[in-house]
């Protein structure tokens, strides 16, 4: 129960963060470290997110109230997609072949959880 508090705490507190580095900040002042800042307080908010839906859908589905540690490993997997999304975008490669290695990159490692975890 300590961990869903956790999880939801941060990810309010990486919202606020990224709210006040978006709207204080330009891309050209930031500097190497602000990216390194930006892109994991980013992938905070995108785990919170994603652990909340995977708590929904875990209530739903399977009538489970507590999460457990398998779960939030296959939620922290899922919110790795869009950074690396965007990861490609920023290299301008971002086309159907990197999306489907992006794909299959996050099917292995689920499945990879899901039989090692």
């Amino acid at each position: 129960m300590a961990i869903s508090f956790i999880v939801k705490i941060s990810g309010i507190v990486g919202s606020i963060i990224l709210v006040l580095f978006l709207s204080l900040t330009s891309p050209t002042e930031i500097g190497p470290l602000g990216v390194l800042v930006f892109f994991t307080t980013l992938y905070i908010v995108i785990f919170s997110v994603f652990s909340l839906v995977w708590q929904a859908f875990s209530r739903f589905a399977y009538k489970r109230s507590v999460m457990r540690r398998k779960d939030y490993l296959c939620s922290a997997v899922l919110a790795f997609g869009p950074i690396m999304v965007m990861m490609a975008r920023s290299f301008g490669a971002i086309n159907l072949w990197t999306l489907s290695l992006i794909a299959v990159f996050l099917i292995l490692t689920e499945f990879l959880v899901y039989k090692k975890a």
